[in-house]
Formats: structure tokens, C-alpha cells, sequence
């Protein structure tokens, strides 16, 4: 019972660990702009570093189980599609105007789309091995920041209402808790290989996604092309650097 107890507390600090992308907004205001594209090109590179070496890999790892080679490169790469298409009917479905709002809402939906699963993972891993638990809660709990950085800032800057910022970034990352209750409500019965095969393509189809037709498309708006490469090439460093360590 203990260790069903932490793995719920794990996961849950886990996914709020997101909340610490809240902390830019005591940066100087003066420097709005640095923020906003920093932070979109800094999480669009956790993206993409994410969804390449992280999302598709695994996804490819479950499905190989049953398929060959060729079959499974297919299946994901339909996955991924099926992600890419989600998310620009959820762009054009929901009526916001264009801009940092709308940036914040699609990538406060993505994150929790990709949490649930995440949730699931880390939930099961802990209930099996604590100490693997351990590692991956702080992987994830590394990258989480920069991705609610991504929510946060651009709803912050917006304009709109201050509080939702904060409100929909909690909800993002407790959405990982989420993952876990469903894991433990169903687990092994709707949970398996296919099902995280599945959600890790989508989520990398998403995530693929929103740093091509809104966050590196916003940044670019905002900052000069040369401090953009640099931001986007710290964002890889550090996560190459956190996939070493952890």
C-alpha cells in the first residue's frame, strides 16, 4: 500500500514540477520580449529533442514486439500523422485569435495529452521498481519546466487573464496525476504496448507540430534569427546533458 502511496506522490510532483516554468514572471518586464521568444525557442527545442529521442523511439520499442522493421516504421509514421492532424483540427476548432494566447492554449492541450500517458509510465514503474521510479520522475520533471514554460509565458504576455495562466499550467501538469489514476484504476487491462506506442507517436506528431506552425513561427516574430539558434541549440545542450545524467 506504501508504494502505491508513493507512486502516486512521485508522479504528482513530477508533472507539477511544470508549475516552475511559472518562476519567468519575476524576470524585469522590461525585458518582455527576450522572455517570450526565449522561452518559445527554448521549449520548442525540448520538444523536438523529446519527441525524437524520447516519444518515437519508444513508441517504435513497444511496437516491435509484434511487427517487423519496416511494418513498424508505417504504423508510427501514420501515429505521428494522426498527431499532426489532432492538433490543426484542435487549432482551427477552438475560436482564439491569433497569437501568444493561442500558442499557450495549444500547448497547454498537447502537454496534457502527452501527460496522461506519461502519468501512466511513471505511476507502473514506481509500483515496480522505486528507484527506476526515481530516475524517470526526474527526467521528466526536467523537461516539464521548459514545457510549462511554454504555456505559461506565452498566456502571461498575452494579455488576457493573468490568473488563467497560472491555472491552465497547474492543469497541465496535474493532468500527469490523472495519468496515474487511470493506471491504477484499469492497469493492465486497457493499458499495454499498443495503447503507449500509440499515445508516444500522436503526443511526438503534436509536440512536432506546434514548434513548426506556432512556437519557432512566434519566436522568429519576436527576436533576431542568430539569438533564436543560439536559444534552440542551449535547449538541446541541456537535454542531451539531463539524458546523460539521469
Amino acid at each position: 500500500m506504501n508504494n502505491l502511496f508513493f507512486s502516486f506522490v512521485i508522479t504528482t510532483i513530477a508533472g507539477l514540477s511544470t508549475m516552475l516554468g511559472t518562476l519567468s514572471i519575476f524576470f524585469k518586464h522590461e525585458k518582455k520580449l527576450k522572455i517570450i521568444s526565449f522561452s518559445l525557442i527554448f521549449s520548442s527545442s525540448v520538444m523536438i529533442f523529446i519527441s525524437i529521442f524520447d516519444l518515437i523511439p519508444n513508441s517504435f520499442k513497444y511496437l516491435f514486439k509484434y511487427y517487423e522493421f519496416i511494418p513498424c516504421i508505417i504504423i508510427i509514421t501514420i501515429f505521428i500523422f494522426f498527431g499532426f492532424l489532432f492538433i490543426y483540427f484542435i487549432k482551427h476548432i477552438i475560436n482564439i485569435e491569433e497569437g501568444l494566447y493561442k500558442v499557450g492554449i495549444i500547448s497547454m492541450i498537447a502537454l496534457i495529452i502527452h501527460n496522461i500517458p506519461e502519468g501512466i509510465i511513471t505511476f507502473l514503474t514506481t509500483t515496480k521498481d522505486f528507484k527506476l521510479g526515481i530516475s524517470l520522475s526526474i527526467s521528466i520533471a526536467l523537461h516539464n519546466i521548459p514545457e510549462g514554460i511554454s504555456i505559461f509565458v506565452p498566456l502571461y504576455f498575452s494579455g488576457k487573464n493573468k490568473n488563467k495562466a497560472f491555472l491552465y499550467t497547474f492543469i497541465a501538469g496535474f493532468s500527469e496525476l490523472f495519468g496515474a489514476i487511470i493506471a491504477y484504476i484499469f492497469l493492465l487491462k486497457l493499458v499495454n504496448e499498443y495503447f503507449f506506442s500509440f499515445s508516444f507517436a500522436v503526443t511526438a506528431g503534436i509536440m512536432l507540430y506546434i514548434t513548426s506552425y506556432e512556437l519557432i513561427p512566434n519566436a522568429i516574430k519576436l527576436c533576431n534569427k542568430k539569438l533564436l539558434i543560439l536559444y534552440f541549440i542551449l535547449g538541446i545542450i541541456i537535454m542531451t546533458l539531463s539524458k546523460l545524467i539521469i
